[in-house]
């Protein structure tokens, strides 16, 4: 039985009702004035636990542990890593170049779990660890504000823990993780510089905000007045950040972003709904209802996500796809969800004690509502094209454009991902680590054109499923923009301009790929304006195995399963491998198991090229391509 806030009983309904009544209308950007917000609080519970839960919904937890597997699982992986912490020591202010956000994440994993086995068990010993590791960052100099992010985590975790315990806490405890809260994060927006993300347009707005909001609401009737100062400024501020879910629920930074960025977007909605009985409008931001969705559809049936930007494709459950699925009645969208979460809680995360508030696993997941074929539109645009939901051996393709200038961004505009008979056999090598090149001083952040950034091996076009030319990098400037999409299922396709993504090295480069129904893929490159004798690399990022190289054909091999690679346009193209195993630069990590697989062609003095290339998955028979140039797919 699910027991947040939306299966609340009537009565904590009608209160909710009761102390919103009076404010302004909801509506995104969240239009709540002062007045408005100083009302909520003034009505607002002073009693504790008020944050993302009751206090009679957290003694409920223990029945709802008992409402499925799934549930006990969750229980237990709780229980049992709360046990593993009584005898650890708490974490130290221990920084990792300009960041202390390992510890803060440690931290807030550590002081949920404890405090949700509290309620599980009755034991107080776990009560008294959460608030051993409450005092112990209590009394650290800072949380490292020049690295806000690390403030915002650490505010949270001490929120939860200070609202959950309250009742457990000494008076004392209570004094000092208060004052903290206050005196570490709270006021620094408001008497301090550190002040940089409040109008950001990434992630780092999400997380802040939830952050300050979270501790606000936790410490309200001690500090009315910046609780509503908090608040305010998260309303007139978190919408910059959630503009990325426009028009469709994409992220522009990836899947990996998009469980961090929206992850503590939900828990900012989540206790202003639970404290203040009102979201001011937030959930109302164009694409955020859709939102859920993304997570389950650039999942492959390989386990693996489609990972543009910074970030790994490995994939854990996602606790708050739980608050989605109830929220926005989408059951769909968990499809993977209570299975990840039986096999594996220990990858659910830090908010995974959030999951037994959350899941209802009575609710049956029932039909598929999400397409096979996505075209995601937003600042970042993505496609999507898969043969089936239900099927492991299904076909998957990720194909991407945007711009290298996109926040996390890489010069991967044209590259693509598949999956095909469980398999990731084109893959996008992730995230290069940022301490490992922060702590040479080198400047990862910049995206100007010659920028430090773009001399990390993972972060440009040569490491990527996508083409490069003389061997120069992508325009940062540039845009790949989807110009065609079709979700006919006998030809479902999407094309992408890439021209100015190379601006200076062609007048037009388009891309297209095909999923067609046999469930081979067909991925073809027009170029035009190269100049005579450039040589255009086409390459695909694999950890299979690949066969004799030399011809127009490749067999690469992968656990029992094969794909077939076939250079169908130009004639007398061959195969190629090419090391990425070994780092190019000292900066740059190593690949371990990691191949590319490639061909070069010189261009002919036409200055004009198409290169067609055919994979062809196992036994799948062979295809009919689709017919001439990209114009008449």
């Amino acid at each position: 039985m699910r027991i947040g806030l939306r299966r609340a009983s009537l009565g904590i309904l009608i209160a909710l009702l009761l102390r919103v009544a009076g404010a302004a209308a909801a509506g995104f950007p969240p239009q709540a004035g002062e007045a408005d917000v100083q009302k909520a609080i003034a009505a607002a519970p002073r009693q504790h636990p008020r944050l993302l839960a009751t206090g009679e919904q957290l003694r409920n937890l223990p029945r709802a542990a008992k409402a499925g597997p799934t549930a006990e699982a969750v229980a237990g992986h709780i229980v049992g890593e709360a046990t593993r912490l009584l005898d650890q020591a708490p974490v130290t202010r221990t920084l990792e170049g300009r960041r202390l956000l390992g510890q803060s994440r440690v931290c807030l994993s550590r002081v949920l779990h404890l405090a949700a086995a509290y309620y599980l068990t009755g034991r107080a010993d776990f009560a008294r660890r959460a608030e051993k590791e409450m005092l112990a960052v209590s009394g650290f100099s800072d949380w490292n504000p020049t690295h806000y992010l690390d403030v915002a985590e650490m505010t949270f975790a001490l929120a939860v823990g200070y609202d959950w315990l309250f009742d457990t806490l000494e008076t004392d405890s209570r004094r000092t993780i208060r004052q903290a809260i206050v005196e570490k994060a709270l006021r620094l927006p408001f008497e301090t510089g550190h002040r940089g993300w409040v109008k950001a347009n990434n992630n780092w707005g999400q997380v802040c905000h939830a952050g300050m909001v979270g501790g606000a609401l936790a410490v309200l009737e001690d500090e009315p007045e910046l609780a509503a100062r908090t608040v305010l400024n998260a309303l007139g501020n978190v919408h910059h950040s959630m503009h990325a879910f426009a028009p469709e629920g994409s992220y522009p930074e990836g899947p990996g972003y998009w469980s961090y960025g929206t992850g503590f977007n939900v828990l900012l909605i989540a206790c202003l709904e639970s404290v203040l009985g009102s979201d001011f409008g937030l959930c109302e931001a164009p694409g955020f209802s859709r939102t859920g969705a993304y997570l389950p559809m650039v999942t492959g049936p390989s386990g693996l996500t489609f990972n543009y930007a910074d970030g790994g494709s490995g994939r854990g459950p996602e606790p708050v796809l739980f608050w989605f699925a109830d929220r926005f009645d989408r059951n769909d969208w968990l499809k993977d969800e209570y299975d990840l979460l039986r096999r594996q809680p220990s990858r659910g995360g830090r908010l995974l004690p959030l999951a037994l508030l959350w899941m209802d696993e009575s609710v049956p997941i029932g039909e598929i509502r999400m397409p096979l074929h996505w075209n995601a539109g937003g600042e970042v645009p993505i496609c999507i094209h898969r043969s089936a939901w239900r099927s492991s051996q299904a076909v998957f393709l990720g194909f991407k454009g945007g711009s290298p200038s996109a926040n996390h961004g890489h010069m991967d505009v044209g590259s693509f991902v598949l999956d095909a008979d469980g398999i990731r056999w084109a893959l996008d090598l992730g995230a290069e680590g940022y301490h490992r090149i922060e702590s040479r001083g080198m400047n990862l952040w910049s995206r100007d054109q010659n920028s430090e950034r773009w001399t990390v091996f993972r972060l440009v076009n040569a490491s990527h499923n996508t083409l490069v030319i003389d061997g120069q990098n992508q325009s940062v400037k540039g845009f790949g923009k989807v110009v065609a999409f079709s979700d006919r299922p006998e030809r479902a396709h999407s094309v992408i301009d890439m021209s100015s993504a190379y601006a200076g090295q062609v007048d037009s480069a388009r891309r297209g790929v095909a999923l067609l129904p046999s469930g081979c893929v067909v991925v073809q490159d027009e170029l035009s304006g190269l100049k005579p004798g450039a040589q255009v690399r086409w390459g695909m990022v694999t950890r299979a195995r690949p066969g004799e190289t030399g011809s127009d054909r490749l067999q690469l091999d992968e656990r029992g399963q094969s794909l077939e690679l076939r250079i169908l346009k130009p004639a007398g193209a061959a195969w190629k491998t090419v090391d990425i195993e070994t780092p190019r630069n000292e900066w740059d990590s190593p690949n371990p198991g990691a191949t590319m697989v490639a061909t070069t062609i010189v261009t002919p003095p036409s200055g004009d090229m198409t290169i067609v290339i055919l994979a062809r998955p196992g036994e799948a028979t062979a295809p009919d391509v689709p017919p001439g140039p990209l114009a008449q797919w």
